[in-house]
C-alpha cells in the first residue's frame, strides 16, 4: 500500500487509553445490565426508544433529507473537484472492487434478512389502506426502496466524505473527532474528541453485534432446515465463535487482501443468486415490476421523504419501520462512513458522492425488486398465504421459505447460507478494523492499527453477540442502537458545518496560489545569468532525462543548499525552520516553517521514477527509466519537475510558495473578519 508523501510509518502509533478503556467499560456495563437485568433493560430502553420516536420522528425525516441534499449540492459545486487525499493521489481500488466493498460494508447481512420480510410486511400490513391488494404490492416496494435507498446512503456519504477529506487531505487521524476540527479546533484532542470517539465505538460494537445476532439466528434456522442442526443458544454460540475467528483472520490480512477478496466474492455470489431468482421465476413480470418500482421510487421520492402521516399517523408502524431505519442508518454512520473513507483515498469529492449514492442504490433496487416482487407474487397470484404468515412471523426463516417455492432448493439454500456467512465475515472484519483505528492514536491515516488490536475487537464483538443471544438481550441491543442515532444526528449537522467551512478555506487556498504563482516558472527561467538564450536553457532542461546518480547529486548539491539558505534567512527573522534530507529507500527533502498558531508551511521534493520516453536518444540505450524531482505541498504533488533548476531558482520556488501560503493565511483571516492583531 502506498504511503502519503507527507507521512511515513510512525513508531509512536499506540493505543488511545481513554477511548479504548472508556468504550470497553461502557460495553461491559451495558452487556452485564442487558444480561442480568434483561426485563428491566428492555423496558427502560423501550421507553427511551418510544419517547425518541414519538418526539423526534419529524426530526429524523428532516435530517436524512438534509444530509442527502448537502452531499449532492457539494458534489455539483466547485468543491466537487477536490480530492479526498493529495492532489497527485490516485484511487487504491478499481471501481468494481470499490463498489463491492461499499456494498458489503454498508448493507451486509441485513439485505438478506429484509429482502423478503419487508416487502411482504408492507404488502400484508401497509401503514394506510388495505393490505393484500395490487395497490398495496406497488406501495410496498416504494417503501422498501425508500428505507434502503438514497436517504440512508446520504448518511454514509456525509461521514465518509468528511473523514476522508480531513484525514487524507490534511493528515488528521482517521477518527470521528477529526471531522469536527473546523468547529472546535484543537479541543477535539481533549474531552470533546474522546467523548465523540467513545460514542462512535459503542455504536459500532452494538450495531455490528446486533447485525451478527440477527444473522446468526437466520443462519441457525438455515442449518436446521438443511441438516437438522438444533436451533438453540449452543449452536448460535458456536456459529458466533467461528464467524469471529474468520473475521479476525480477514481483518489481519488487511483491506487490500482479506476484506477486498471477500467483498468481491460476495457481490458475485449475490448477483448469481439474484439472476437465478429472476430467470427461475416469471422473468417478464419481474422485469416489468422492476422498471415500475424504479419509476415509482424516483417520482415519489420527495413526497415519501417528508410523509410523516401527520393527520392519521400509524405510530406503531413508523416506530417499527421508517423512524427505526432512519435512526439505524444514522447510528451506523460512524462505522460505515469511516470504512468508506478508508477505501476511498484518491477519489474526488464528486466521484465519491456519485459512487456511494448510485452504485449501492443500483444493486439494492435490483435485489429488492426481484426478491420482493417474487415473494409478493407468490402470495398475490399463487395463494401462498401460509408462506407469507410464516415469513413475517419468523423473519429469520423468510429467505429459506421463499427459496422453497423455487427449483433447486437445496442448491440455493446452500448458496444463501454461504452468502450469509461471508456477509458476517465482511461485517465483522470491517467492524474490527474500524474499531481498532478508532481506539488507536495513528499518526499516518494511511496506516491501520496492529493485528492484535483487530483480533481483540473481533473477539469483543463475538463475546457481546454470544452473551446477548444467550440472555435474550438482543432486543435491548437493537433498541439501544436506534437510541444512539439521536445524538449522532446532531453530530452529523456539525460535520456538515465543519466540512463546508473547510471546503471554503480549501477553495480560498487554491485561489491564493493562483493569484501569487501566476507565471512563476517563466520568471524563474528569466533569472538565469548566462550568455545562452533563456529559451535554449529551458529547452535543454526539458529534454534532460537524468539517472538516479544525477538525481541524487542534484538533491545534495542544489536542493539541500537552497533549503539551508532559506532556513538561515527565516531563522534570522525569528521563524523556527527545519530541513530534513532523507537518504533512505524513499529519498526526499523537506523544509518546514513553524508559524505558531497558524497552519505551518511545508515544501518537499520527491524523486519519481518514470519510464523513458521512446522518442529520446537515451531510450535506444540500455537505460529504461529516468527521474523527475517533483514538488509537494501539504495538499499533494504539483506535477512539475525541479530537475535542472539552479540553486537560485529553487530558492525562488520555495519563496514563491511560502509567499502564496502567507497570502492564503491573510485571506483566511480576512474572511473570518479578523484584523492584523487577530481581533474582530
Amino acid at each position: 500500500m502506498s504511503q502519503h508523501p507527507l507521512h511515513g510509518s510512525d513508531p509512536d502509533d499506540r493505543l488511545n487509553p481513554l477511548v479504548f478503556y472508556g468504550s470497553t467499560i461502557g460495553i461491559i456495563v451495558f452487556a452485564l445490565w442487558a444480561m442480568v437485568f434483561t426485563d428491566q433493560a428492555n423496558a427502560t430502553i423501550g421507553q427511551a426508544l418510544s419517547w425518541i420516536s414519538n418526539s423526534f420522528g419529524w426530526f429524523y425525516f428532516l435530517s436524512v433529507v438534509a444530509y442527502l441534499v448537502f452531499v449532492i449540492v457539494i458534489a455539483f459545486s466547485r468543491f466537487g473537484s477536490i480530492k479526498l487525499g493529495p492532489d497527485h493521489s490516485e484511487p487504491e481500488f478499481n471501481l468494481i472492487t470499490w463498489a463491492a466493498m461499499l456494498f458489503s460494508a454498508g448493507i451486509g447481512i441485513d439485505l438478506i434478512f429484509y429482502c423478503i420480510v419487508e416487502p411482504l410486511s408492507q404488502f400484508m400490513a401497509p401503514p394506510l389502506g388495505e393490505g393484500g391488494t395490487a395497490e398495496a404490492a406497488r406501495h410496498a416496494m416504494e417503501l422498501t426502496f425508500l428505507h434502503w435507498g438514497l436517504s440512508g446512503w446520504g448518511v454514509y456519504t456525509l461521514v465518509g466524505m468528511s473523514l476522508a477529506f480531513f484525514s487524507y487531505r490534511h493528515g488528521m487521524p482517521l477518527t470521528i473527532r477529526s471531522a469536527l476540527y473546523p468547529i472546535f479546533g484543537k479541543r477535539i484532542h481533549g474531552t470533546i474528541g474522546n467523548t465523540v470517539d467513545i460514542a462512535a465505538v459503542l455504536g459500532t460494537v452494538f450495531g455490528v453485534a446486533t447485525s451478527l445476532g440477527i444473522g446468526i439466528i437466520q443462519l441457525n434456522f438455515g442449518l436446521s432446515y438443511m441438516f437438522g442442526i438444533p436451533e438453540n443458544t449452543a449452536t448460535q454460540s458456536v456459529l458466533a465463535v467461528l464467524i469471529v475467528c474468520f473475521s479476525a483472520i480477514s481483518a489481519v490480512t488487511g483491506v487490500d487482501k482479506g476484506i477486498r477478496r471477500l467483498s468481491e466474492f460476495n457481490i458475485l455470489l449475490a448477483i448469481v443468486l439474484m439472476a437465478f431468482v429472476l430467470f427461475a421465476g416469471d422473468t417478464t413480470f419481474l422485469l416489468n415490476a422492476f422498471v415500475m418500482n424504479v419509476g415509482d421510487y424516483l417520482s415519489g421520492f420527495v413526497a415519501m421523504s417528508f410523509d410523516t402521516y401527520a393527520f392519521d399517523q400509524p405510530t406503531g408502524w413508523l416506530n417499527a419501520w421508517t423512524v427505526f431505519f432512519w435512526a439505524w442508518w444514522i447510528a451506523w454512520g460512524p462505522f460505515v462512513g469511516l470504512f468508506l473513507a478508508r477505501i476511498s483515498r484518491g477519489r474526488t469529492v464528486r466521484t465519491f458522492v456519485a459512487g456511494t449514492l448510485i452504485l449501492p442504490l443500483t444493486f439494492m433496487m435490483a435485489w429488492m425488486s426481484i426478491m420482493g416482487n417474487s415473494a409478493i407474487d407468490l402470495v398475490l397470484n399463487g395463494g401462498a398465504q401460509a408462506f407469507a404468515e410464516s415469513a413475517t412471523s419468523n423473519p429469520g426463516s423468510a429467505i429459506y421459505l421463499f427459496l422453497e417455492q423455487l427449483p433447486w432448493v437445496t442448491l440455493t439454500t446452500i448458496v444463501v447460507t454461504i452468502l450469509a456467512i461471508v456477509f458476517f465475515i465482511t461485517s465483522g472484519d470491517s467492524g474490527s478494523l474500524v474499531l481498532s483505528n478508532l481506539t488507536s492514536i495513528i499518526h499516518n491515516p494511511n496506516n491501520d492499527a496492529p493485528a492484535w488490536m483487530r483480533i481483540t475487537w473481533a473477539a469483543i464483538i463475538g463475546v457481546v453477540t454470544v452473551a446477548l443471544l444467550a440472555t435474550d438481550g438482543l432486543t435491548a441491543l437493537q433498541s439501544i442502537v436506534v437510541v444512539m442515532g439521536l445524538p449522532f444526528a446532531f453530530v452529523l449537522f456539525l460535520m456538515m458545518a465543519g466540512l463546508y467551512k473547510a471546503f471554503k478555506i480549501e477553495s480560498m487556498k487554491t485561489a491564493s496560489m493562483q493569484d501569487v504563482l501566476a507565471g512563476q516558472i517563466s520568471a524563474r527561467t528569466g533569472s538565469e545569468s548566462s550568455g545562452q538564450a533563456n529559451w535554449a536553457k529551458r529547452l535543454s532542461r526539458t529534454l534532460s532525462f537524468p539517472n538516479d546518480k544525477q538525481m541524487a547529486q542534484f538533491l545534495d548539491s542544489v536542493v539541500e543548499p537552497a533549503f539551508e539558505a532559506v532556513r538561515n534567512e527565516l531563522s534570522e527573522q525569528g521563524y523556527p525552520v527545519t530541513v530534513h534530507n532523507d537518504r533512505g529507500e524513499r529519498r526526499n527533502l523537506s523544509i518546514d516553517v513553524d508559524l505558531g498558531g497558524e497552519q505551518d508551511f511545508t515544501y518537499q521534493v520527491w524523486p519519481r521514477r518514470c519510464a523513458m520516453p521512446s522518442f529520446t536518444v537515451q531510450a535506444s540505450h540500455s537505460r529504461s527509466s529516468y527521474y523527475r524531482v517533483e514538488v509537494h505541498l501539504r495538499e499533494g504533488g504539483l506535477n512539475y519537475d525541479l530537475m535542472g533548476y539552479n540553486q537560485e531558482q529553487v530558492i525562488e520556488d520555495v519563496v514563491d510558495h511560502f509567499e502564496a501560503h502567507l497570502h492564503f493565511l491573510y485571506k483566511k483571516r480576512e474572511a473570518a473578519g479578523l484584523n492584523d492583531s487577530g481581533e474582530e
